[in-house]
């Protein structure tokens, strides 16, 4: 019977009509809700983090509510976080500290779920929070979600994410692998007299390794009860679809309770203390601290870095073109330092301390130029941004590109542009009608979209070399090759691709 009533309001709040009543349900609401249920909670384990509102507001940045007990921090990890900036919320932040300088190392993890065929920048920030962690000495833990991308985060989300086959995720799980290789380093048995972490090798693992093993009604009754509908309809991500009245599903309603599961799982798998995230995963994050405490009895810890925005307030790995993909194949080595090089002036310094490791000395030196000299500042922060992720040797020929492109060379001169995104075409093509122009445009990523090529076009921004291209229907023809095998495309001043026919 109570079964069947539980499910019953359960549905109600989650259709458009129960929508409103819930709504003004909890503004009558004065009391804090409970995180879980109150049969099993005391008034000892309540922790602040516990009562915290589910999502951060600017007055929950630590380095506003912890002020005091920031500056005590003696571990190299926390502190190198907070002096760069990367930190936001944490649980118990003086007794993970002490955890952090016993003599072993302590493991954290970072999850990853496989929604697209490469991660973009806007994970950057959390991987360079996890190698941070492996040169203070610790372990990280890469966590793929091959099992939650199944269901999918509802978080930030206005409408349900769309339903993968396990072969796209299968596709996108070892798309999204293969960039923690260039950050962290892994157990390699072949080469241990070269590893530089022997004692501290980041591992990867798949929540999919134990979330398709689960039965149901087993995981339901062991640790369905340690969460309550209360708790999880206050956490921001499922306020925000209620309010909007927009469809909220159970199978994502889910999402939250598997992400607490998976920091039970890993702690018991790999001794995992600490899990790392943005802050909108805060209220998840510490729903798993407080599981692993009521079922196993286990000391757990959550930590969060802010959500980075730009100056202007627009979200971080996004741009007029689409997203700044990690993934070499996805985004070329050309355009990844040309987006650092485009930052804003306002966001210079803090991108430094956040996506490049110079020292903070260095930083404060370039943090002293004015006007446009600040341009010296982007390239060292595009330089070193894109070192990390594409190595250093790519460098010599984006600057090689640069220098060409800003000196107005055409196609005919010399100059390598071999840092640039190219695409071929066949002969014949070129000999007959002609390529389209605002298909090489897309093609070469110089546009996303055909309608934005157009409007690329149309507002003078289109050139084949260095000639306008007048028209949008203009096409690309063996004579615009004058006699070379190349061609470049540009869009704007800074952007540029190269055609070449086979």
């Amino acid at each position: 019977m109570k079964l069947a009533m539980t499910t019953t309001l359960l549905v109600s709040l989650l259709t458009r009509r129960g929508c409103n009543a819930f709504q003004s349900a909890l503004i009558r609401q004065r009391s804090p809700l409970p995180h879980f249920l109150p049969m099993s909670t005391t008034a000892a384990e309540t922790s602040t983090e516990e009562t915290a509102a589910a999502t951060p507001t600017e007055d929950s940045s630590i380095y506003v509510k912890d002020a005091e007990a920031l500056s005590k921090v003696k571990s190299p990890f926390l502190k190198t976080l907070r002096d760069r900036g990367f930190l936001h919320q944490c649980t118990n932040l003086l007794e993970l500290d002490a955890k952090l300088e016993e003599k072993q190392p302590q493991s954290a993890y970072l999850g990853f779920d496989a929604t697209a065929d490469s991660l973009h920048v806007g994970s950057l920030l959390q991987i360079m929070i996890l190698r941070h962690l492996q040169q203070s000495g610790h372990q990280p833990v890469v966590l793929i979600g091959g099992g939650t991308s199944k269901v999918g985060d509802p978080t930030g989300k206005d409408e349900s994410r769309v339903m993968m086959t396990e072969q796209i995720i299968e596709q996108n799980k070892k798309g999204i692998s293969k960039v923690f290789q260039q950050f962290l380093e892994f157990d390699k048995k072949d080469d241990d007299d070269k590893k530089q972490y022997s004692n501290n090798p980041a591992i990867m693992v798949d929540n999919d390794d134990w979330l398709s093993e689960l039965k149901y009604l087993d995981f339901l009754r062991e640790y369905g009860t340690h969460f309550t509908i209360n708790r999880m309809l206050s956490f921001e991500s499922v306020k925000q679809r209620l309010q909007r009245e927009a469809p909220f599903s159970f199978l994502e309603f889910n999402y939250m309770i598997l992400q607490a599961y998976d920091f039970l799982e890993l702690h018991r798998r790999h001794n995992v203390i600490l899990q790392l995230g943005g802050s909108d995963q805060w209220g998840n994050m510490v729903s798993g601290t407080e599981l692993g405490r009521r079922v196993d009895g286990a000391q757990l810890f959550a930590l969060t870095a802010p959500l980075i925005t730009t100056s202007d307030g627009k979200k971080m790995g996004k741009t007029a073109n689409g997203a700044v993909w990690l993934n070499a194949e996805k985004l070329s080595e050309f355009d990844y330092w040309q987006f650092w090089r485009n930052t804003d002036d306002k966001d210079v310094i803090r991108f430094l301390k956040l996506f490049t490791e110079l020292p903070l000395e260095r930083i404060a030196e370039l943090e002293k130029l004015q006007g446009s000299e600040i341009n010296q500042a982007k390239i060292v922060l595009a330089d070193e941004a894109t070192a990390l992720l594409h190595g250093p040797d790519c460098l010599t020929a984006i600057h090689e590109t640069t220098q060409n492109m800003f000196a107005q060379k055409t196609s005919s001169g010399a100059g390598s542009t071999e840092g640039l995104p190219r695409t071929t075409v066949s002969k014949s093509d070129l000999e007959g009608e002609g390529v389209k122009c605002i298909d090489l445009f897309v093609e070469l990523g110089l546009a996303s979209t055909k309608n934005e090529a157009r409007r690329l076009i149309q507002g003078g921004g289109g050139k084949i070399s260095n000639d306008k291209i007048g028209d949008v229907h203009q096409v690309l023809t063996i004579a615009d090759f004058d006699g070379n095998d190349e061609v470049i495309l540009r869009a704007g001043k800074k952007r540029a691709g190269v055609v070449e026919f086979e």
